[in-house]
């Protein structure tokens, strides 16, 4: 009996260490000495997601693999160049430990074979990792090779997931049940358009985007910005305000700036009106739609009536 209770004991005690044995992550201790193993071979990026398998966050954000890279040398990464189209080369800069740097981009280099990547992309200020949303993405490539093996191409591989397609369409469920609360919409991908019927009504879209500031091109789909001129309206006019379009292209009065507020419920009145008299009957409206899925979302407009 003692025996068995020996045994029993061993065996308990083997499952226990078991149970609480963690998977080693394998550290790339030196990337640059192993570089020959990877070195000239063509990787496309297939996903880009945050951390809890996503690419789209709560604000209609969406991560997009776009990247195309070789490794040229040690010291040196060919990258794709929309503009140029064609491959560039820049300086792989190892900073400490997994980081490194290329393309004025700063990557933690998680796992590296001659089929895969997978790199973390940082957000880096002042030589600080940002420990927030912006150094939570994963992005991951596959080798060109590896794509034809699966029979595949990129553009199968990069598209949403079935769990992006899950989250949007809760997302929009949120937003149906509430589309005049700015804080329950979320920016559609494809963004609101808004078609003049005639030549009554003039719209401009506007592009916010600044390289040089950060602001990419997302922030056009992100915050959507139109500038409107009313030729021949009741009287001169000039009013920057907020509206929301739901799902089936009904505009809402948003927010709007008055630094009066004894004046706040007449100039509300005077902004429903314009929206009711101009820009619904002017306007076709389409409304913003993420997956092919229309939604509530919201715009900032800018209106100048000309008697």
């Amino acid at each position: 009996m003692r025996y068995l209770s020996f045994l029993t004991f061993c065996l308990i005690t083997m499952l226990m260490a078991c149970q609480q044995e963690k998977p080693v992550k394998k550290e790339i201790k030196d990337f640059k000495s192993g570089i020959e193993s990877v070195k000239g071979i063509r990787y496309t990026e297939v996903k880009r997601r945050f951390s809890n398998g996503l690419s789209f966050d709560t604000t209609g954000f969406q991560q997009e693999p776009s990247w195309i890279i070789e490794f040229y040398s040690a010291d040196t990464v060919l990258a794709w160049d929309p503009a140029q189209q064609k491959m560039q080369g820049f300086h792989l800069h190892h900073d400490h430990k997994d980081v490194y740097n290329f393309a004025k981009e700063w990557f933690r280099f998680k796992s590296v074979s001659k089929d895969s990547l997978v790199f973390q992309r940082l957000q880096v200020t002042s030589k600080a990792i940002a420990d927030d949303i912006r150094s939570d993405v994963n992005m991951t490539f596959y080798a060109d090779s590896y794509i034809k093996k699966l029979s595949s191409s990129a553009e199968v591989l990069q598209r949403p997931s079935k769990a992006d397609t899950t989250f949007i369409k809760q997302m929009i469920e949120r937003a149906e049940r509430n589309p005049t609360n700015a804080d329950s919409v979320f920016a559609g991908r494809i963004p609101v358009q808004l078609i003049p019927r005639d030549n009554r009504i003039q719209v401009q879209k506007i592009s916010t985007v600044d390289k040089l500031n950060g602001r990419t091109e997302a922030y056009d789909y992100l915050y959507p910005r139109f500038r409107i001129i009313i030729p021949d309206s009741y009287k001169d006019f000039g009013f920057e305000f907020n509206v929301l379009v739901d799902s089936n292209g009904k505009m809402h009065l948003g927010k709007f700036y008055m630094n009066m507020p004894e004046y706040k419920e007449s100039r509300k009145k005077v902004l429903q009106g314009i929206i009711d008299v101009y820009l619904t009957s002017l306007l076709i409206i389409k409304p913003g739609t993420t997956l092919g899925l229309p939604h509530s979302s919201e715009i900032t407009v800018s209106v100048k009536g000309k008697k």
